[in-house]
């Protein structure tokens, strides 16, 4: 008699930023993949904007979008962490609320995790998990996919690009320290009470005799009270983009692309 336990399935994964080429990614695979699982990985610290994506993206795609983290705060993770708060140098952020849950998420499955990178930014890399359980596969490089593109597919879905674009040029927690100063400006006029919830982090290290801000050398204290400089700025160098040859108007769509230092699993 033979008692062992049938292979299980390969579970084929899609992690969701809320940003346009995680989402793009989705819509473009939900009928090419019908058993394909989607997941979020809520830090606890998101902009309403990302949410409200996130909902309409569980619509289109018509199954339930897996919330991870869903029962914890940032606060949660920040106490773990020893209150210090993340840096670009000390990016727990990361591991903690994005890798960690999304491995338990898959257990010890077989699984494969599809990535947003376009085939216009081929030297990127997304997450690659040491697990050796799970692959991952980039379909926007398989097949040609690329910038002009994504925003063709979000356009002709109806969905079209988070509302945050307005503004920000991509997903990510309301205070991360890789957003532009223009973009704190944008989160202070949008959200203030997130603003405010920023500050209060950041005055906390300062009280504990820390030196931490968000945005590099300065205070947002300091930050919005030359906003009006920092918007000057910003409009000047989109100008300058806009009048370099050959530039197109879709490629002027925020400057993700432009210092994108940041975390893939988070931001695309």
């Amino acid at each position: 008699m033979n008692d062992e336990k049938p292979a299980k399935p390969v579970r084929h994964l899609l992690g969701l930023s809320g940003g346009k080429d995680s989402s793009a990614l989705a819509i473009y695979l939900r009928d090419r993949i019908p058993d394909m699982e989607y997941f979020f990985a809520d830090t606890g610290a998101e902009l309403p904007e990302t949410l409200e994506y996130i909902d309409l993206l569980e619509d289109y795609l018509g199954k339930p979008i897996a919330r991870l983290n869903a029962t914890k705060s940032f606060e949660y993770f920040l106490k773990l962490n020893g209150n210090f708060l993340p840096t670009t140098k000390t990016r727990w952020c990361t591991p903690e609320l994005k890798i960690r849950p999304f491995e338990q998420y898959v257990g010890d499955d077989t699984a494969i995790t599809y990535v947003g990178i376009r085939a216009d930014e081929t030297y990127r890399k997304g997450y690659l998990s040491t697990k050796p359980n799970i692959s991952a596969r980039y379909p926007f490089i398989e097949d040609g996919i690329n910038k002009e593109d994504v925003f063709e597919i979000l356009k002709s879905s109806g969905l079209g690009v988070p509302k945050y674009y307005e503004w920000r040029s991509r997903s990510g927690c309301y205070f991360c320290f890789f957003q532009r100063k223009d973009e704190w400006v944008g989160l202070a006029e949008r959200h203030p009470d997130l603003f405010e919830k920023a500050k209060t982090y950041e005055q906390f290290h300062r009280d504990a005799g820390r030196i931490h801000t968000w945005s590099q050398g300065e205070y947002l204290d300091e930050l919005v009270a030359r906003a009006d400089e920092i918007r000057e700025k910003a409009l000047a160098q989109n100008v300058r983009e806009a009048a370099k040859p050959k530039k197109k108007l879709l490629e002027q769509f925020g400057s993700e692309d432009a210092s994108d230092e940041g975390c893939l699993i988070c931001f695309k």
